[in-house]
């Protein structure tokens, strides 16, 4: 009896609760750093050029890619699971929108509504290696869809750290309140890719904050 009227109060919590709450909190994180952008340059000229991309990050990583993504708005590719129509609430307080399925299910018709989204001047969002992994290594999906919709593959990566160390090898504390942080990127991906190096394409952007 007791479990039968948890269970309502437990999906209402994660449904209605978690997703504001969720959302604010990603968006304290980001006003409470200071952060550096390198590489964006390259997705700039994407967008000036009237193209769109595909944004692909380590799975781990998802968390303050909302605060790093600057484009138009994009479409995510999340599971099916509980746990991603979480996500997907919260990436909505974002301005983003979700496509569900996942290599376990739902993926095919996933697949085939990204590569629609993509040819229609959409940005759309992927993790590579994906909720069960291996972790930081990339899948064929990506490859497939970025053939499919003619997008490049920019990578997107998320780094942080507490203090600043100088190029003499002396630590210091940042002088800039909260946690430093910085994004990286360019024409070489900084997150170790393995196996399908060769795949990626060569004009990528990826951020990190350190």
């Amino acid at each position: 009896m007791g479990n039968h009227v948890l269970k309502p109060v437990e999906t209402w919590l994660k449904l209605s609760v978690f997703p504001p709450i969720g959302a604010a909190i990603i968006r304290g994180l980001g006003r409470s750093m200071r952060i550096e952008s390198q590489g964006q340059e390259h997705v700039d000229a994407l967008y000036r050029d009237g193209r769109n991309i595909i944004l692909a990050f380590w799975h781990a990583q998802q968390l303050m890619i909302p605060v790093g993504y600057r484009g138009p708005g994009a479409h995510v590719l999340i599971s099916q699971h509980q746990d991603g129509e979480i996500i997907a609430r919260i990436i909505a307080k974002f301005g983003h929108h979700a496509v569900r399925g996942s290599s376990t299910r739902g993926g095919t018709a996933a697949l085939r509504e990204l590569i629609r989204l993509g040819r229609s001047g959409r940005d759309v969002v992927v993790t590579p290696d994906g909720p069960k992994g291996p972790a930081q290594v990339a899948k064929m999906g990506v490859i497939q869809l970025a053939r499919a919709s003619r997008l490049p593959i920019v990578p997107l990566a998320f780094g942080c750290s507490k203090k600043n160390t100088l190029q003499a090898g002396i630590g210091s504390w940042s002088r800039i309140p909260g946690h430093a942080a910085s994004s990286s990127g360019g024409r070489r991906f900084g997150c170790r890719m393995t196996g399908m190096r060769h795949s990626w394409k060569p004009n990528a952007w990826s951020w990190k904050r350190c």
